[in-house]
């Protein structure tokens, strides 16, 4: 992936990969991604794109995972302790 001509189009076309229609051939599993910590954050973030191609759907192991974010102001730590409360 050339990440150098990465367009809207493009991002928005990895967002609507579906569960039900991709194919999973074309994935890559997360845990073949190794992260430098070393490089600056850019740098980190776009040679993790590089590595997984599709930041939106990509495998782990047997399951394939498809991230998608909310419109919203509250973070997944707030989402997070609010179902551990209403658990508890």
């Amino acid at each position: 992936m050339d990440l150098q001509t990465l367009t809207t189009a493009d991002i928005d076309t990895m967002q609507a990969a579906a569960l039900g229609t991709v194919d999973r051939s074309t994935l890559r599993d997360i845990r073949d991604v190794k992260i430098d910590t070393t490089l600056p954050k850019k740098e980190r973030f776009l040679d993790y794109v590089r590595q997984i191609g599709n930041p939106y759907c990509y495998c782990y192991g047997k399951y394939v995972v498809k991230v998608s974010f909310s419109d919203t102001d509250a973070t997944l730590e707030d989402r997070m302790l609010s179902y551990l409360r209403s658990r508890g």
